[in-house]
């Protein structure tokens, strides 16, 4: 069954908890109805948008289209064959609770994804990624309704481009597919990422020896970091971390010789965006209800009334100072819409 609904409040549909408005909205249990919804007279012509939990998403305004949002559910095993495990996960499955399942089960690989707010169909489209793991590496296929050729194709690793942050879902094929289940490949022996950050000390300290250990580590310093979306409305890493040129990193080490990076390609690397923005002078920074977290600066906070343009305005000015001070043009990882 498939619900639409007209002038649909959205604000419990968006982690900066703003209380904005879509046209329409259509919860999709089922693409079998969607055709006919989308053909409607007075929703035909109208632009189209697909959340989720809207934990990666900044309206500036109300929406004068039609949101969908797939209510896919489920978790089915397809195969098995004791080294390795296939789970075909429904679209509307919370991200976090679809990791804990998976490591009760001893279907391993997506520990160091903990905790990431967010929906499993909504994972693919920025190819999530933390602490030193990317959702592509334990991704097999999709399927999805591509609203081009009105009907459910597969997409595996290849077809979906998955980059940093990126894939086709946010560049040439945005707005074209509706994520409906998301396919796995897990393993059954561990095999844990450990050399990110503070892992491995954290690790260590606490005597961890599971991938159940590591998951809760990950919980704890998410937790110890980042400020919790029911509370204080955010929407995740605001920003990506930079891919910079030698030259410009070896300009940045003229004033700041321990510039922290991680080496990527022969002449290009990346920088935390976090370190520029608290070098630009934004870490625990407050305007009015827009802030930056003060334990993590590449979080953008709405406390309590900001508007979606006034957190933009915010991260505009995070911009500019960062490009005028350090040389860096940030580029963001919340879709503005």
């Amino acid at each position: 069954m498939t619900d639409l609904y007209k002038q649909y409040s959205l604000q419990n549909l968006n982690t900066f908890g703003l209380n904005i408005k879509a046209a329409w909205f259509c919860r999709l249990a089922s693409t079998e109805t969607l055709n006919g919804i989308l053909e409607q007279d007075e929703i035909r012509e109208l632009p189209r948008l697909v959340i989720g939990e809207g934990s990666n998403i900044l309206f500036t305004n109300d929406f004068e289209g039609v949101v969908i949002n797939p209510a896919m559910k489920g978790i089915e095993v397809v195969e098995d064959d004791g080294e390795q495990v296939l789970i075909r996960v429904g679209a509307s499955e919370n991200w976090d609770q679809w990791v804990r399942h998976a490591t009760e089960k001893g279907w391993y690989g997506l520990e160091n994804l903990s905790l990431i707010p967010g929906s499993v169909g909504s994972a693919p489209v920025q190819n999530i990624g933390a602490y030193g793991v990317e959702l592509k590496e334990s991704f097999a296929w999709l399927e999805a309704w591509d609203l081009e050729e009105n009907m459910v194709v597969k997409l595996d690793s290849k077809a979906c481009k998955f980059g940093y942050r990126s894939s086709l879902f946010k560049n040439e094929g945005r707005g074209r597919y509706i994520i409906t289940h998301v396919t796995f490949r897990l393993n059954r022996t561990p095999s844990l990422v450990l050399d990110y950050g503070k892992v491995r000390s954290a690790f260590a300290e606490a005597n961890g020896k599971s991938p159940a250990d590591l998951r809760n580590i990950i919980i704890h310093i998410r937790n110890s970091k980042l400020p919790d979306p029911k509370r204080f409305g955010n929407g995740g890493s605001f920003f990506k971390n930079p891919m910079v040129g030698r030259a410009i990193y070896n300009c940045i080490r003229v004033d700041y010789p321990n510039v922290p990076y991680y080496p990527e390609e022969e002449n290009r690397v990346k920088i935390p965006a976090a370190w520029l923005i608290e070098k630009a002078g934004w870490k625990d920074v407050r305007v009015g209800n827009v802030g930056t977290w003060p334990t993590q600066p590449l979080v953008i906070v709405n406390y309590g009334g900001a508007t979606g343009q006034e957190i933009y305005d915010f991260s505009e000015q995070i911009l500019e100072d960062v490009d005028q001070k350090l040389g860096v043009r940030l580029e963001r990882e919340v879709q503005v819409v």
